[in-house]
């Protein structure tokens, strides 16, 4: 990974955060409803950009402009979730739900913690129903990343889950489709806690990963489908020793737009600032981690090759 490399990096995220500091307005949810009539959608995008800062937090590599933005983003989300009054009510309302702790552990990873909230998921996960929901398992391995990122106690084992996603039965590389990608990408996520962990990927998934990533990143840079191609790179930098793609970060970088924005590859980018938000504010935030933890990874010595046996 070379020092223009890690520039251009930085330049796609204090970019991106600057369009995703424009547009900080769709992000707010609909206080004129019900919590639980808020759109799911608004929901998830916050949730996204709770992530994606506290991400920029965590990592730290962030310049004084990219960090000042991310701090900002940061309070005004956790203002949007009524500093987790919100999601407590939401849990309370649907108990089966996993949505509300999901999003409330990133900002409990960043010292924002809601007490009420804490101690009613401990319950709910003593419950026999809380371990038996109906969810593929790259999901059900996202409820154990957000349960041990709170620091609530552990109800599942991360290798049994992993065992049953896509990614766990190591296919035939050529059946990966776009769907399954996503899953692909979410399971090395959850793992990792993104990229805190590189450890917890299984060895024989990640000698897997490091034989066929590099054909799923040309595939999709090819394709030019910024969105998964960006999910793609955040999952080379997962794993124990980081794989990085400078000439992919060139293509990204000369497609984002102007102003910041990272268009999703699918489908045009709209000049009316609402629909643009709808359609792109998603490749834009993942670019966003993709570049924070690609600089955090590059800048960290990786662990030594294992001796050949």
């Amino acid at each position: 990974m070379d020092a223009a490399t890690i520039s251009l990096a930085h330049q796609v995220s204090d970019n991106a955060l600057d369009w995703i500091g424009s547009v900080r307005s769709f992000f707010a949810l609909d206080h004129d409803v019900p919590p639980w009539q808020i759109d799911g959608d608004g929901l998830k995008s916050l949730s996204e950009l709770a992530l994606a800062v506290g991400l920029i937090r965590r990592e730290a590599v962030t310049g004084p402009r990219g960090s000042d933005t991310a701090d900002a983003l940061a309070e005004f989300a956790w203002r949007e979730f009524h500093e987790g009054d919100l999601l407590y009510t939401l849990q309370r309302h649907t108990p089966a739900a996993t949505h509300p702790l999901e999003i409330y552990s990133f900002f409990a990873a960043g010292g924002h913690r809601h007490p009420d909230l804490e101690e009613l998921v401990a319950h709910l996960g003593a419950t026999r129903a809380w371990r038996v929901p109906e969810q593929v398992p790259n999901r059900r391995l996202a409820v154990w990343a957000a349960t041990r990122r709170v620091g609530l106690p552990e109800n599942d084992d991360p290798r049994a889950l992993t065992a049953l996603t896509w990614l766990g039965g190591r296919p035939e590389p050529w059946m990966l489709d776009a769907n399954n990608a996503y899953g692909v990408t979410h399971t090395v996520f959850h793992l990792t806690d993104w990229g805190a962990e590189p450890e917890r990927i299984p060895q024989e998934l990640e000698d897997y990963l490091r034989k066929w990533l590099p054909v799923w990143v040309d595939v999709f840079d090819e394709t030019r489908f910024w969105d998964l191609l960006a999910e793609l790179l955040i999952v080379g930098v997962c794993l124990r020793r980081p794989m990085f793609f400078p000439e992919v970060w060139e293509h990204l970088a000369e497609a984002q737009q102007a102003d910041g924005m990272v268009p999703n590859g699918v489908t045009r980018p709209h000049e009316e600032p609402e629909r643009a938000f709808a359609n792109h504010h998603h490749p834009t935030l993942v670019a966003v981690i993709a570049a924070t933890l690609t600089v955090s990874r590059a800048l960290s010595p990786a662990p030594a090759a294992p001796e050949p046996v």
